[in-house]
């Protein structure tokens, strides 16, 4: 749980402000498609005021469906019997970022508990991918935690930080 004695939207807007404040000025955009994260990435981009400038859309890619009418692929084509992976998160930021054509792309895949995923892969556990023009950043992230919120807020940061890497 987000033991943070401030509020989620105060959190929101502190972890989106730094990444706003660099696509604003660069009049560059941004779509997201995240998956553990259930939308925190997203929503810490929208809670910067201005965030119309620069986020293009953000999607939960949660089940196998929403991977075939979102992303017009299939989870298990790219990520073979492991999907928890760099190439699938890489996957996910491509796409969302070819199909809405923005500046950077976005992906996230996790696991963000109380338990593990079917292929073994334990709470805690997101790949993170941040793409550009000419850039593809990705990360692995273990938090070692099977509490799920503080798994998503802990996803939700290294994405954004990820994404501040790239930027600068």
């Amino acid at each position: 749980m987000n033991n943070s004695t401030e509020s989620p939207s105060t959190d929101l807007n502190k972890l989106g402000a730094e990444v706003g404040k660099l696509l604003k000025d660069r009049k560059q955009t941004v779509a997201v498609a995240e998956s553990s994260t259930g939308g925190l990435i997203s929503a810490a981009l929208l809670a910067v005021p201005g965030a119309s400038n620069y986020f293009r859309a953000g999607g939960v890619v949660y089940t196998r469906q929403a991977w075939e009418k979102l992303l017009n692929s299939s989870i298990k084509s790219v990520g073979g019997d492991k999907p928890l992976s760099e190439k699938t998160a890489l996957h996910l930021a491509n796409t969302v970022r070819n199909q809405l054509e923005t500046d950077w792309g976005i992906g996230e895949i996790g696991a963000a508990g109380p338990s593990g995923t079917r292929y073994g892969d334990p709470a805690g556990y997101t790949c993170i991918a941040v793409v550009g023009l000419g850039v593809e950043k990705t990360i692995n992230l273990k938090t070692g935690n099977d509490d799920r919120v503080d798994n998503m807020w802990a996803f939700t940061q290294a994405a954004l930080d990820l994404l501040v890497q790239a930027l600068k």
